[in-house]
């Protein structure tokens, strides 16, 4: 599968993302998606779609609390995911930009 990615590893266009494309774009983080990780990035981008940009850590965890799992916080994401950067990568992993604030 082809796609292209910016500088920092998002896909150029956001609209070619599917659960392939995502599970390709974790290989990077040696992570095999299962159905939960799907409803976490599936979240990720209704949040992208609904307020026009990329979640920072802090409301992404508020609004995958509401829509998702109200247990879910940073450790839990830290984890699920295997990297520290949970609003970097997880908008990488939804195939959207980067988050504004993230370096």
């Amino acid at each position: 599968m082809s796609f292209e990615l910016d500088q920092d590893g998002h896909l150029v266009d956001y609209t070619i993302w599917n659960e392939q494309v995502a599970q390709e774009l974790a290989q990077s983080l040696d992570l095999q998606l299962t159905p939960w990780h799907f409803e976490v990035l599936h979240a990720v981008r209704q949040f992208y779609t609904q307020f026009g940009h990329s979640p920072a850590t802090r409301p992404l965890i508020k609004f995958l609390m509401k829509t998702i799992n109200p247990a879910i916080d940073n450790a839990v994401l830290q984890d699920k995911f295997n990297t520290g950067l949970v609003a970097r990568h997880l908008s990488r992993l939804a195939g959207i930009p980067k988050p504004a604030n993230c370096l």
